[in-house]
């Protein structure tokens, strides 16, 4: 039988005894209830909406007793065609691999190249490191839009149009990233590159064969920011891509929005299949995303 002075969490077992904790418990846990049900709640909305049609969705449900129409939260019928038809509409298939593409390749571009750099400024330390890395810190002062410009110049001169790589290397160039990652690399025993380099490793190896797999609680984290950031761009990828058979969901969801055979609850149904993949992806890896975020502050 466990003792009850092991923790279970911000409050101990027997703390809870207390009338005044467990008042404060108890109005923490339905503080936390509404909270996300206020969350959740805008999502539910969209779903829902998503199985009315047109008229219900615009004048409400027609009550026969007085023959006024009233909105309601949930739709008369939970069919699915709606969600078919626009469907077929979008051709979903295709925008979903052309996003999967550019997510795939800025996650491994946000992971290696931002964490090799943060290495080099964390345990191998060149001369000249510390400007390097104040200049770094500096680029955080500078909004992003400001930089859209001349990069997008930039990567029409190198004819990079219409291509994925831009997008790709856009995520290996992040200042946030590379602080995430020094901070991680510097709090990791000096003992483990040691032993690394007495068993023959140069600094390479050392790197994706010990830094890089013992930093999977920091990994995981790039890779939340890196898929979020990836799949809801739209600028970048909408003056790269915008045309081409490899447009993004997002910059799909907006051509489609503009079309003049599509009404609002189209455009609300393509919202719905947007949003999907990510909410997926946290319902699947939910217990190692917790995880690893809360080792990342911990050790962090």
């Amino acid at each position: 039988m466990k003792s009850d002075v092991v923790f279970s969490g911000a409050v101990r077992r027997y703390d809870l005894k207390r009338p005044g904790v467990k008042v404060g418990y108890g109005l923490m846990t339905l503080f936390c209830i509404l909270a996300a049900i206020v969350a959740l709640l805008p999502i539910l909305w969209v779903i829902i909406s998503g199985f009315k049609d047109l008229q219900e969705f615009n004048r409400g449900v027609k009550n026969l007793t007085d023959k006024r129409y009233y909105i309601q939260f949930l739709p008369q019928s939970f069919s699915l065609e709606g969600y078919l038809k626009t469907w077929n509409q979008f051709k979903y298939v295709r925008y979903y691999l052309n996003s999967l593409a550019v997510v795939t390749g800025s996650v491994v571009t946000a992971v290696v190249v931002n964490g090799l750099f943060a290495y080099g400024l964390s345990r191998l330390k060149p001369r000249g490191w510390k400007v390097v890395y104040g200049l770094v810190m500096a680029t955080l002062m500078v909004p992003a839009t400001t930089s859209i410009v001349p990069l997008f110049v930039n990567i029409t001169k190198l004819g990079m149009g219409g291509s994925f790589i831009p997008l790709w290397l856009m995520m290996g160039a992040s200042a946030f990233y590379v602080v995430l990652f020094k901070n991680f690399y510097d709090a990791m025993p000096t003992s483990l590159l040691e032993a690394g380099r007495l068993d023959g490793c140069n600094s390479l190896q050392l790197f994706f064969r010990i830094v890089l797999p013992l930093s999977m609680p920091i990994n995981i984290v790039i890779v939340i920011y890196a898929v979020n950031a990836a799949w809801s761009d739209f600028l970048l990828p909408y003056l790269l891509l915008g045309g081409t058979k490899l447009e993004t969901v997002m910059v799909r969801l907006f051509t489609y929005r503009t079309s003049d055979r599509v009404n609002n609850m189209d455009i609300i149904r393509a919202i719905v299949f947007s949003i999907i993949p990510p909410i997926l992806l946290f319902i699947a890896f939910q217990r190692q995303i917790t995880q690893n975020v809360m080792s990342a502050g911990i050790k962090g």
